[in-house]
């Protein structure tokens, strides 16, 4: 009997034939040409050098243009306001665009902010009203604390008070102006000894969805404004003695839409301030336009159709050392057919999709467009993940061939569970539920290994397959495919004897 070095050197032997070895490289190749294919073609055409997009202080692309009334706040000070109303207007998309309607989107926002200077991307901690989700305060992009629900009108105005201590701001709210109750603590790291404080307003897209396919649908964003009024502005521990100034963070009346709203910025008429502004400020993600780095791996699909062919193919056919006899398939024989398809396939996956990841994300990144930024190591798990979900993928067609036996039948049922589920759902074709269940009951669940899409509460986003959004964890998909991979190779081993002595009547493979 064969040890199992002997074995394993007898299957990569079997498979290093010259059919074998050229198809997984051209699985490689092709992930990689279709994924630097679409990095060198999403250039976004600007007059001159693409801006940058801001990046908030953990280095993750984030949402930052508001307008703001400002002043500078030494290190001890507070903020107090009155704010009495808040109200909006929504426009519809061209052609419509004389189609005007009052109201306000959920996340539209008015209020206080403590600001690392006027920089995009800058430190902060707000206190805000919103559109339908009450007092909240936000700080550094992706932290929301919520305080008391309802809205504010002349009739129920609301007090808030945002109050330094160093790098530690606190917000308040009040209904009365005597009795505060605290809403939450930011601890903001590195602010400077003179910042920014002042009123704010911004009001992000209103997202609407539109119908296409078999229920599928696809995004649709109006343009939306926002403004807040305020009264008693009491500024304690001013940095200096320079009056209120009125900026932009971002672009601000600059875009066609806008030229059918009053601009934004702030006016002060019989003792108010009326604050209007439209933009975000919050994490960056798919309702801002931009691109996650997974959304690089294009060639993803035809990759995996050439490693599921390759796998069943290793699975239904092998070398025959004993031309008499043939080659008895034992227990050991597929086990070690798994091993040697998981092996070349992680390892081949691994260097094509690190490439597509590395390469892909730099290039658009310089070129200006948008790339949802993502930790090095969350950089590592997609490639990582993704390279082992493609190995899995290949040791389950790999059992689907041995249980078959049918080559041509188990590469058909192989793509059928894996590459079609992943395909339909990548485009807007089904409905969102559908979609959404066949990734977490079928092996294509594995692929939410390559998410880097997160879901924010206070962010108004399409969080759908189609966007590139998956119903489960990375961790949970990649555990759906290992059980399916796991079943099905332990039966296929179960139906195999132990050893070749075993074997009274030893199936041969054709």
């Amino acid at each position: 009997m064969l040890t199992t070095n002997e074995l394993l050197r007898r299957e990569w032997t079997g498979f290093r034939r010259p059919g074998r070895l050229i198809a997984m490289a051209a699985a490689a190749l092709v992930v990689v040409a279709l994924g630097l294919l679409a990095a060198f073609g999403s250039h976004t055409s600007c007059d001159g050098p693409c801006p940058a997009e801001p990046t908030g202080p953990d280095g993750s692309l984030v949402n930052d243009q508001f307008s703001f009334l400002h002043r500078d706040l030494g290190e001890n000070g507070s903020i107090t306001v009155l704010m009495t109303s808040m109200s909006g207007t929504i426009t519809y998309p061209p052609p419509d665009h004389d189609r005007i309607v009052p109201g306000l989107v959920p996340w539209a926002k008015a209020g206080i902010i403590i600001k690392d200077g006027t920089r995009r991307g800058s430190s902060y901690a707000a206190l805000m009203l919103t559109g339908s989700h009450g007092v909240r305060m936000q700080y550094d992009y992706r932290h929301d604390i919520a305080g008391s629900a309802g809205g504010v009108s002349a009739d129920s105005p609301r007090r808030l008070r945002l109050t330094r201590s160093g790098d530690t701001i606190t917000g308040y709210e009040s209904v009365d102006g005597e009795r505060w109750a605290k809403v939450g603590t930011a601890h903001l790291t590195g602010l400077p000894e003179t910042v920014q404080v002042g009123l704010f307003a911004a009001s992000p897209g209103d997202l609407t969805l539109r119908s296409v396919g078999l229920g599928g649908a696809t995004e649709e964003v109006r343009f939306t404004q926002a403004g807040g009024v305020f009264d008693n502005v009491v500024l304690k521990g001013a940095a200096s003695a320079g009056g209120w100034r009125t900026d932009a963070v971002g672009e601000m009346n600059r875009t066609d839409w806008e030229k059918y709203h009053k601009a934004s910025g702030a006016v002060q008429k019989n003792g108010t301030i009326t604050v209007t502004g439209t933009g975000d400020i919050g994490p960056g993600g798919m309702e801002g336009g931009g691109r996650p780095v997974e959304r690089t791996l294009g060639g993803l699909t035809p990759g995996l159709l050439i490693v599921l062919v390759v796998a069943v193919r290793f699975a239904t056919s092998g070398p025959r050392p004993d031309p008499a006899r043939g080659t008895p398939v034992t227990r050991r024989v597929l086990a070690v057919k798994a091993f040697v398809v998981g092996a070349v396939t992680f390892v081949t996956g691994l260097l094509a999709v690190g490439i597509v990841i590395l390469v892909g994300v730099a290039i658009p990144t310089g070129n200006g467009t948008s790339v949802i930024g993502v930790s090095a190591l969350t950089g590592v798990r997609v490639v990582v993940g993704t390279a082992a979900v493609l190995a899995l993928a290949g040791v389950l067609a790999l059992a689907l061939g041995a249980l078959i036996r049918r080559a041509w039948l188990a590469i058909l049922v192989a793509v059928l569970a894996i590459a079609v589920p992943y395909v339909v759902t990548s485009f807007p074709l089904l409905a969102d539920g559908l979609s959404e269940w066949l990734l977490r009951v079928t092996p294509a669940a594995g692929f939410a290994a390559q998410q880097t899409l997160i879901q924010y509460p206070q962010v108004i986003a399409h969080y759908a397959p189609s966007a590139g959004y998956f119903p489960l964890p990375w961790w949970a998909g990649i555990a759906v495919l290992c059980a399916y991979t796991a079943t099905l190779l332990g039966i296929a081993l179960s139906r195999l004897p132990q050893s070749r002595q075993q074997a009274e009547q030893p199936p041969h493979w054709s």
